[in-house]
């Protein structure tokens, strides 16, 4: 099982993160989150981060030269969208960072029709896209929120034919195995759930969630 996890902001906590041994640490670019780090800060984090873990810039409606030049500057080694990004827009980043793995992130209210619209459209586009993380739809919010989606209808609806499936939204230590049995997802995602208030993370939780997640 894949295991992301996101929103650090401080080198410490990064540190003691990737000795818990994750697949990905995630690094939020949005301002206006309580998760959000400095260039500055996010190179530092990175800096300390093993080949091993993947270092994933979290953007949301940023435009494609800022996210280019923080791959670069920052030190990231993936991509995750966030916002109301166009198929379009995804093919230019693509083209411009054809290297750079690539998550979608989708807010899920209902069904997945619009996500198969969506993802059709990025086929034709020719972007070639790592993974699909699905998270909440809460209005106002662009993640994070610590909402499930309908984990029922996600296991019923989303295609075999996509992109791996990475199950986010609401996710703790004691319901992600709940999670993973009814959705079937390739990978997990959680900011929220193993945290001790906004944007604090809480490293016994960080290490139960990986345990419970990707079971010895």
């Amino acid at each position: 099982m894949w295991i992301k996890i996101c929103g650090i902001r401080d080198v410490t906590t990064a540190q003691r993160v990737a000795e818990l041994s994750p697949d990905a640490i995630g690094f939020n670019f949005y301002a206006k989150s309580v998760r959000c780090v400095s260039d500055k800060l996010a190179r530092q984090m990175t800096a300390e981060l093993p080949p091993t873990i993947a270092a994933v810039g979290v953007f949301v409606n940023h435009e494609v030269t800022e996210i280019t030049d923080r791959v670069t500057s920052c030190g990231l080694t993936m991509v995750q969208l966030h916002g109301d990004e166009p198929p379009e827009f995804l093919a230019a980043l693509y083209q411009l960072l054809p290297a750079i793995p690539l998550i979608r992130a989708w807010r899920m209210g209902g069904d997945l029709a619009d996500l198969s619209h969506y993802l059709a459209e990025c086929q034709r586009l020719q972007v070639e896209l790592f993974g699909c993380l699905i998270d909440a739809k809460i209005e106002g919010t662009y993640g994070g929120s610590g909402h499930t989606p309908p984990w029922n209808v996600l296991a019923d609806k989303y295609a075999y034919r996509w992109p791996k499936l990475i199950l986010a939204g609401g996710l703790t230590p004691d319901n992600v195995v709940a999670g993973i049995e009814a959705v079937q997802p390739w990978g997990v995602d959680v900011a929220s759930g193993v945290e001790s208030s906004p944007g604090i993370k809480d490293l016994a939780r960080v290490q139960a969630f990986i345990t419970h997640a990707r079971p010895r």
